[in-house]
C-alpha cells in the first residue's frame, strides 16, 4: 500500500497550453493496459533534460541526449512502458530511432524533434512494431488534458500514477504548471528507475532551460532513494511552451522569476516524494534530515548512508528502534574528521542520542512509538557547521523482495 498517497483527480491537473498528450493500448508487453504515450508541444517551446549518471544507459536515453544537442526545437515524445531497451546494442538504437521516424512522418517534423523514452524489462529487444502501430490511436487520443491517463500509462510496477499540478500569478498572467512521474524501485541519486515530465506555460529563455532541469532534478528526484539502486532509463524532461501572457523570464533572481522556480520545484518535489511513497514494498515514508555539517555534500554524505542502509530500512519496517544502526552509518558515511562526540539524534520530537551517546532521557517505548508511524522524520546534528540538507526514502519490506524476485514473471 502506497504511504499516504492516492490516484490524482483528472479534475485536478491543469492543463497546460501547447501540450497535448494521447494514450493507446499497443501490447508492449502486456495486452489490455496502456503502455504507449504521446506528447505533443506547440512550435517555439522551451525543453530541456536531465538523464541517468549509469555509464550502462538505454537506447532512449542516448538518443534523447543526441536530439536534445542538435537544438532543433523538440516538438513530440515517445514513451513507451513495458520495455526498457537497454542493454540491447545496436538493434536498440535502431528500434528506437524507427519508432522517432515513424512518429515523425505523422506529424511532418523531423525524427531529430522527438524525444523516445522507454521503461519496463532490460535486455528484451523493443517490439518497435508494435508501438509503431499503436502511434494513429495516440494520436487520435491526444488532448490537452490527459495528463492522469499518461500518468497511468508510464507505469511499470508502481502501483498508483503520480501527478501533481498548479498555478502561479506572474505579471498579471495566470501559468499553469504540470507534472508526472512513474518509479517504484531501482530508485537512487543521480536519476532512477524513473521518468518524470513537467510542463509549464511560462516563458523561459531556452538559455535558462538546462539549467532550471538539473536544479529541479537536485531539489527533488536527486534527493530520493528507495533501494540504492541506479537504473539505465532515468529521465526528466521540463517544458516550457512559452505561451502565457507575461514577460519572458531572462533570468531567475527577479521576483517573478523566483516564484516560478519555486512553484515548478513544488509540483518537482511531489512527484519525487511519491515515487517514494509508493516504493516498493514500502510501509512508511522516512525523511532524513541532516544539519550541522560543514557542506552540503557530506550532509548528504551521511544522510544517504541512512538511507542506503539495509540494517536500517529493515528496522524501520520492524518499528524496533534499533537506533545504533542510525549512528553506525553516520560514523561510515565517508567524513574523515567526523568527531562523533558532537552528534546529536532524533527521530521527530525524540531525543535519542546527545554528544554521540544515549540521551539519559531516552526511553525505548518512545522511540517505538514514532517508528510505528507511517511517516517519519530522522534527524541527525553533526555539530561541524550550519550546512543542512535532506533526503527521503521509506523502509525495505518482505515484498519488496517478492515484487523483484517476480518481476519478469
Amino acid at each position: 500500500m502506497p504511504v499516504h498517497l492516492s490516484a490524482p483527480n483528472p479534475a485536478d491537473l491543469h492543463p497546460v497550453p501547447g501540450v497535448r498528450l494521447g494514450i493507446a493500448e499497443a501490447g508492449v508487453r502486456k495486452a489490455n493496459r496502456k503502455d504507449l504515450t504521446v506528447v505533443l508541444i506547440d512550435e517555439g517551446a522551451s525543453v530541456s533534460g536531465v538523464f541517468t549518471q549509469n555509464r550502462f544507459c538505454a537506447a532512449p536515453v542516448q538518443i534523447c541526449r543526441d536530439h536534445l544537442a542538435r537544438d532543433l526545437g523538440i516538438r513530440a515524445m515517445l514513451i513507451n512502458t513495458g520495455n526498457a531497451n537497454a542493454g540491447t546494442g545496436d538493434d536498440g538504437l535502431m528500434r528506437a530511432r524507427t519508432t522517432c521516424i515513424s512518429l515523425a512522418r505523422h506529424l511532418n517534423i523531423a525524427p531529430e524533434q522527438i524525444l523516445p523514452f522507454s521503461t519496463g524489462v532490460i535486455m528484451e529487444p523493443l517490439p518497435s512494431d508494435r508501438i509503431e502501430a499503436g502511434l494513429p490511436a495516440a494520436l487520435a487520443d491526444a488532448q490537452a488534458d490527459h495528463w492522469a491517463r499518461a500518468a497511468e500509462a508510464i507505469m511499470t510496477t508502481d502501483t498508483l500514477p503520480k501527478a501533481f499540478s498548479t498555478q502561479v500569478q506572474l505579471g498579471g498572467a495566470t501559468v499553469s504548471i504540470t507534472g508526472i512521474s512513474k518509479g517504484a524501485g531501482m530508485i537512487r541519486p543521480n536519476m532512477a528507475t524513473m521518468l518524470g515530465f513537467l510542463a509549464t506555460d511560462a516563458c523561459i529563455d531556452q538559455a535558462l532551460m538546462a539549467q532550471l532541469a538539473k536544479d529541479l532534478a537536485d531539489a527533488s528526484f536527486n534527493r530520493v532513494t528507495i533501494d540504492g539502486d541506479t537504473s539505465t532509463n532515468d529521465s526528466f524532461v521540463v517544458i516550457a511552451t512559452n505561451q502565457a501572457a507575461h514577460a519572458p523570464i531572462t533570468a531567475w533572481d527577479s521576483a517573478e522569476g523566483q516564484a516560478l522556480k519555486a512553484a515548478m520545484q513544488s509540483v518537482a518535489q511531489k512527484l519525487a516524494q511519491a515515487i517514494v511513497r509508493d516504493g516498493e514494498g514500502a510501509t512508511k515514508f522516512i525523511t532524513i534530515k541532516v544539519d550541522g555539517g560543514k557542506t552540503g555534500a557530506e550532509c548528504r554524505l551521511v544522510a544517504y548512508a541512512i538511507a542506503h542502509s539495509p540494517l536500517v530500512k529493515t528496522a524501520f519496517f520492524a518499528s524496533d528502534p534499533n537506533l545504533g544502526r542510525i549512528l553506525a552509518a553516520v560514523g561510515y558515511a565517508g567524513i574523515g574528521d567526523l568527531d562523533q562526540t558532537l552528534i546529536d539524534l532524533y527521530l521527530d520530537d525524540v531525543h535519542v542520542a546527545v554528544k554521540g551517546g544515549r540521551n539519559p532521557a531516552y526511553r525505548e517505548e518512545d522511540g517505538q512509538r514514532v517508528m510505528k508511524q507511517s511517516e517519519i522524520t530522522v534527524r541527525v546534528v553533526l555539530g561541524r557547521g550550519a550546512a543542512a540538507d535532506t533526503v527521503w526514502t521509506c523502509d525495505l519490506s518482505h515484498d519488496y523482495v517478492t515484487i523483484n524476485a517476480d518481476y519478469r514473471s
